[in-house]
């Protein structure tokens, strides 16, 4: 049961990729990708990507080669994609402040062009072996994707709770389900990196962080169904803080 290629194991990778797909077209169709067209593309277009993947490791007929070359594709895809969302979060939190989302904006896609600038540079000098080459690429990237992305989020949500600004509730979902999914991935991959761990040890990693992912696609599912509980209160002005006098000045700059 707790292996590659068990009933858990196809239900873990077919699963969140299924239900993030049907999030993704409900909504489309709520008429949501006008707020979130970033994270509609996002829930769409990874999961057709995971669901192909899933296609080409379970078909015989696919060469292992081929799948790990697909494997690439849909991990540049996933990399593009989060960047443009951790974009949408970063806009959603820091609306009010045009100048920084501007500069923030240009900031996340810096590093995402250095990111990828690093990975490429990797693959390049990885060994000519095209087998060993192409799988450590795919290892090289993912862990290059999820680095950047921890780092985004941990700078957006530490910059929003230090300066108390308000957050649409989808966003804060999706920055939850994000953030999850991150660290999980990041410390399972840190403990597989230990050759000394038996194979049962790391089937049951493996399929922890699948389950991870899977209780993060039920998050934004449950932010997306569960209408928002609104609650009439009185909401004194707050203070001007330092972040209006930092936007001030970027736009004195920028003009």
């Amino acid at each position: 049961m707790l292996q590659a290629h068990s009933l858990l194991w196809h239900y873990l990778w077919l699963a969140p990729n299924i239900f993030l797909l049907c999030l993704g077209i409900l909504l489309w169709k709520r008429g949501l990708h006008s707020r979130f067209p970033a994270f509609v593309a996002f829930s769409i277009l990874s999961a057709l990507a995971e669901l192909a993947l899933y296609a080409a490791d379970v078909l015989p007929s696919v060469p292992p080669l081929q799948f790990w070359r697909i494997d690439w594709a849909s991990l540049v895809l996933e990399g593009l994609l989060k960047v443009l969302v951790l974009e949408e979060i970063f806009t959603k939190v820091f609306g009010s402040y045009a100048s920084l989302v501007k500069l923030g904006k240009t900031l996340i896609r810096a590093v995402a062009a250095i990111a990828v600038l690093v990975a490429t540079c990797a693959a390049a000098y990885a060994p000519r072996d095209g087998y060993f080459a192409v799988v450590s690429g795919a290892h090289f990237l993912e862990q290059t994707i999820y680095i950047i992305e921890s780092v985004l989020l941990l700078f957006i949500v530490s910059f929003a709770v230090y300066f108390h600004l308000a957050w649409d509730r989808l966003a804060v979902g999706i920055t939850v389900g994000l953030s999850i999914s991150a660290c999980v991935h990041m410390a399972v991959w840190a403990l597989l990196a230990n050759a000394g761990l038996p194979e049962s040890i790391r089937n049951i990693l493996v399929l922890g962080k699948m389950g991870t992912y899977h209780f993060c696609v039920l998050l934004w599912c449950y932010y997306v169904l569960v209408p928002k509980k609104i609650a009439m209160r009185f909401i004194p002005a707050l203070p001007e803080n330092s972040l209006d006098l930092w936007n001030r000045e970027l736009e004195r700059l920028l003009q």
